[in-house]
This record gives C-alpha cells, sequence and structure tokens, in this order.
C-alpha cells in the first residue's frame, strides 16, 4: 500500500514505472495464491459472500494481469484496460482480502472505546495531511498546516478551506479528500469491523462490545447488523443523489462526461457527509449553479438525509413500510405495533421541521428585499430561503453571498449552526435531541414538573445531565476559541470570527470569508475545534478520565442557589 501511494502521489519516469508494474504483479500472484491456500487449508465452510467475492476478485485480477502483461499488442480494441489504474484497482482489492484476514483483538486495558474512537480520527487526519502534500496531489506545493487544515476539515467533515479545492488540488487530491470524507464520516473503524465481519463472519466479544458502543447498538447482536444498515444506507443514498445530481446539470458547464459524472459523486458523497467541499470556486454559488434550483433541491434532501442519522433513517424506513402496509393495504391480519417511529425518532423529526419551517420563513422575511432580490421568482427566493436555513444544519453548502447578509440572517445562521443535525449522524453541532430537550427542561421547570415528559414517556435524567455537559462544554470551547483568535487577529471584526468558530465546531463549514487569510496560530485554533467538534468534548473527557466504579451510597440531598 506504501508503493501503491508512492506511485500514485509521485510521477514515474517510464522504466521506473514498468519495475513497480513488475512488482505489483508478483504481489498479485502471491495473493492470489494465498486466497487459494486459505480454501485448501480452511477447516470451515465460508459463507457464500465470501466465496463470491473471492471468485469475482480471482477472475477480475486474472482478467487485469492477462489485459495488462499478455494481449496489449493482440487486442488493441481494449486500450481502455490497460491503463495503469486497473492494476492498482487489483492490488487495492487483494489489499482488502488480505488486510480482512489479520486477527485484530481489541483490548480495553489499553485503550478505552472513547481513546479508540479519537485515535483514529487523529490517525486518520495526520495521514490525510501527509497524503495532500504529496506532488501529485496539487498544482503547486502546499505547506503542512494548511494540508493539515484541509485534511481536519475533511476527516471531521466540517468544511473550512484555506485552498480552492477545484483550482488547488488535482483529480488525485480531489479524490484523496472524498475519501477522508466519506470515511470520517461514517468513521474508519466502521470500514474495518465491517471488512472483518465479512470475511471471519464475527469478532470477538470485546470487539463487539466496542463496536456496541460506537453504532449505539441496543443489542450485542445487533451490531454487525447495524454496521450492514449504517453502510447501505450511505452509500444507497450517495449513489441516488449521485444520479440525480448528474440529471440536473448543465452539460455545457463540462469539458467531459467523466468531468459531470466525478463532479456528482463528489457532491453526492460531500452532501450526505454534511461536509460542504465543493470543487467549485464559490460552491453552489457559482455562475451557472446559483440559479440552479433543481440541483439545490437534490443536494438539500441528501445532506437532511445524511444529517437525521442513521438509526433514525432506518427507523424512518421501517416506519414507512408499516405505514403503507397496515393503512394503505389494509392487511387485516398484520398485528398492531405500537411505537414503530421511536421517540428518538419523533423528537428529532419534529426539532428537525420545526427549525427548517422557522429559519426559512424567518431568511425569507429578513432577505426578501436584500439578497433574495436577485432570484428568479417566487420558487427561486423559496428555495435559496430553504437551502439557507438547512445548510447551516451542518451542510456547508452555500448558493448565496455570504459577506451581503444582514446582521440579523447572521446570527440566525449562527444559532442554527450550533444547533447542528441530529444524533448519531454525519453531521455536528450540540444535535437536535439536546436543543430539544434542553427546550423541554425550559417548560418542565415553569410547570414545577420534577422531570421531563413527552409522548408519555419520561426523558432519562443521564440523558438530562448529558444533554446540558453538551451545551456547557460546546460554548467553553467556542468561547476559547472567539478569544485566542481574538487575540491572534486583532484586526478581524468579532462577528465574522465567531461565525467561523461556531461554523468550525458545528463542523458546518460556512464562512464569512476570513478563513484562508488567518494567521498560523489562528489556523491551529480551528484546527483544534473542528477536532474537538467532530469527536465531541464529552468524548474527550472521557477518554482522559478514569471511570468510577458505581458506589452504593449516597450522601444527603442539597439544593443550590441558583437565582
Amino acid at each position: 500500500m506504501v508503493m501503491l501511494v508512492v506511485d500514485f502521489g509521485f510521477t514515474q519516469s517510464k522504466d521506473i514505472q514498468i519495475s513497480v508494474n513488475e512488482v505489483y504483479f508478483i504481489i498479485l500472484i502471491t495473493g492470489l495464491f494465498a486466497t487459494v491456500l486459505r480454501y485448501i487449508k480452511q477447516n470451515k465452510v465460508l459463507r457464500k459472500n465470501v466465496i463470491l467475492f473471492d471468485v469475482a476478485s480471482i477472475l477480475v485480477i486474472l482478467s487485469i494481469i492477462y489485459l495488462h502483461f499478455f494481449s496489449e499488442h493482440s487486442h488493441k480494441q481494449l486500450s481502455l484496460f490497460y491503463d495503469d489504474i486497473w492494476m492498482k484497482l487489483a492490488i487495492i482489492l487483494t489489499f482488502i482480502r488480505e488486510f480482512a484476514e489479520r486477527k485484530v483483538t481489541y483490548k480495553r486495558k489499553f485503550l478505552n472505546p472513547a481513546q479508540l474512537f479519537i485515535l483514529s480520527f487523529f490517525l486518520l487526519i495526520v495521514m490525510g495531511a501527509f497524503l495532500l502534500m504529496l506532488p501529485n496531489a496539487t498544482h503547486t506545493s502546499i505547506s503542512f498546516l494548511d494540508a493539515l487544515f484541509t485534511s481536519t476539515s475533511a476527516v471531521c467533515v466540517t468544511g473550512l478551506i484555506v485552498v480552492d479545492t477545484g483550482s488547488f488540488f488535482t483529480e488525485f487530491g480531489q479524490t484523496i479528500l472524498i475519501i477522508l470524507i466519506q470515511i470520517g464520516g461514517l468513521g474508519i473503524l466502521t470500514f474495518a469491523s465491517y471488512f472483518s465481519y465479512f470475511f471471519k463472519d464475527g469478532a470477538t466479544y470485546e470487539n463487539q462490545l466496542v463496536l456496541g458502543d460506537m453504532t449505539n447498538s441496543k443489542k450485542l447482536g445487533e451490531v454487525f447488523t447495524t454496521l450492514k444498515r449504517i453502510l447501505f444506507i450511505t452509500f444507497f443514498i450517495e449513489s441516488i443523489g449521485a444520479i440525480l445530481i448528474y440529471t440536473s446539470l448543465d452539460k455545457t458547464l463540462f469539458n467531459s462526461l467523466l468531468e459531470r459524472v466525478f463532479f456528482s459523486a463528489f457532491h453526492s458523497v460531500s452532501a450526505f457527509c454534511n461536509a460542504g467541499f465543493s470543487t467549485l470556486p464559490n460552491s453552489l454559488y457559482e455562475t451557472g449553479f446559483r440559479y440552479n434550483y433543481t440541483l439545490q433541491t437534490i443536494v438539500i434532501a441528501i445532506f437532511v438525509l445524511g444529517g437525521l442519522g442513521f438509526p433514525i433513517v432506518a427507523n424512518l424506513v421501517k416506519y414507512t413500510k408499516y405505514f403503507f402496509i397496515s393503512r394503505l393495504f389494509r392487511k387485516k391480519h398484520l398485528s398492531y405495533k405500537p411505537w414503530v417511529l421511536n421517540i428518538n425518532s419523533r423528537i428529532a423529526l419534529i426539532t428537525t421541521i420545526s427549525l427548517t419551517v422557522i429559519g426559512t420563513i424567518m431568511f425569507f422575511i429578513n432577505e426578501y428585499n436584500y439578497i433574495l432580490t436577485n432570484q428568479k421568482g417566487i420558487i427561486g427566493k423559496f428555495v435559496t430561503s430553504l437551502f439557507a436555513a438547512t445548510t447551516p444544519r451542518t451542510s456547508g453548502f452555500n448558493t448565496i453571498d455570504m459577506g451581503a447578509l444582514q446582521t440579523s440572517s447572521i446570527l440566525l445562521i449562527i444559532l442554527l449552526m450550533w444547533i447542528g443535525a441530529s444524533p448519531a449522524s454525519t453531521g455536528g453541532g450540540i444535535k437536535t435531541n439536546t436543543f430539544a430537550i434542553a427546550t423541554l427542561n425550559f417548560f418542565s421547570l415553569a410547570k414545577g414538573k420534577s422531570r421531563i415528559e413527552i409522548y408519555r414517556r419520561e426523558i432519562a435524567e443521564v440523558s438530562i445531565r448529558r444533554a446540558f455537559a453538551v451545551i456547557s462544554l460546546s460554548l467553553v470551547v467556542i468561547g476559547f476559541g472567539i478569544f485566542a483568535i481574538s487575540e491572534f487577529d486583532p484586526q478581524l471584526d468579532l462577528l465574522s470570527i465567531a461565525f467561523e468558530c461556531f461554523s468550525a465546531y458545528s463542523t458546518v463549514g460556512l464562512s464569512l470569508g476570513i478563513t484562508a487569510g488567518l494567521s498560523s496560530f489562528s489556523k491551529f485554533v480551528l484546527i483544534i475545534i473542528m477536532f474537538i467538534g467532530r469527536v465531541s468534548m464529552l468524548s474527550i473527557l472521557i477518554a482522559v478520565f478514569k471511570k468510577v466504579k458505581h458506589k452504593n451510597y449516597r450522601y444527603p440531598t442539597e439544593e443550590i442557589t441558583i437565582n
């Protein structure tokens, strides 16, 4: 894999490339023998999926070897398959198969789940920074700080940039970015664990406990089912999204079919992962795209689904299936199922819809005689307002000139950025459920209640404590960022700095245009804030502090004066 990275990242002479390909040939032949020997030595019968993958891989690799090394002159019509990229694809297939065979046993005594989660993101960011510094990744050289900033922004699915993605990075560099966004959005452990499960049909008890914590699985037996569901939902929505984006584009804006396909795939992945990265200099505000309301509506749908969270999307699918079967088709034999749409989904959906409706109306009223005057008709104004109300919820794309917004609109966007997406999603912020619990607590206190109740359910005390811890810690981190950048860049106005810090913490990516001009120290502050925003300050504290064992005593309760 190191050789593959070097091959991609550096321009090779013809002689060196031939030598590299010969080494690839040896690796592929060795990989084929390893796969065959695995079946000879295997004591147990492998699953059908594994056998199909191995057979398909062997056929693909043998075809690539044959076409690449033995038939170049005899099959001129197949010249497309002589490209070195097919050889590299075969190497990646071999790597996936061999990597999945490695036995990795997790030990809690070395790292707790929070530490493992944080470490995986840190290592991915550092690795991404070095990959972006490869000569073939950029048109001109990039400093380590800018590479680290861009890598952090991609892995933490933020979208803040210090260099223009489309013009500064090559296609190889943009491919690295989209891979970092995809892995960062889902988590590298999700991919690694699923490959291990796919080929080995299971994992150790301790590994399953860790994955259960990370995937929010309620039952240990559902861990890998949840992993499969997450990956399926992700790739299904991204694929459909890419197809819809492709059909909505004006073909005259692209030089080739491949460029149009890459644009569609890049923006679909970036939207679903709520990253906000775009290959356009001014995001979707670029000339030729700013009035494409069909494209904007598709992008809204993709990043809203990504921001809802995997458990809620899965629960919605389950509820929709139940609703259609029970209500529309009137299936009498179907037994009644209470709480098909669970309380977590209900709270997240109601909060999301409420924030979207209120945000759209307020933005429409605020900017009707200002930034919306350039939009085409009432539909154009509505779509732009809807986009402006939903994109701060950690998406980061923009279809307007952010610098021309009214102060009231900027403050509205800051609030929406701070609230962010739903739990267990690719988005950031304090999360919709946290905001909902805090709001419900206000009404509960006003009514003199001692607990929070909704939909005939009582909210657990631990959820309330977590919610207020998340809110407090978010304000501490954002406050630290505003103070630090104000010290390092005193020439900047406070509103722009605050906007940047809220955007970084909530992994949104919107900016008032100050990111590229920040000093090195301020960029490093934003790197820290983006990282904390992605892994959460609460996870960092859990990783640092030793977990206290359950105590069998309680001290007398005392009320503290609050106001």
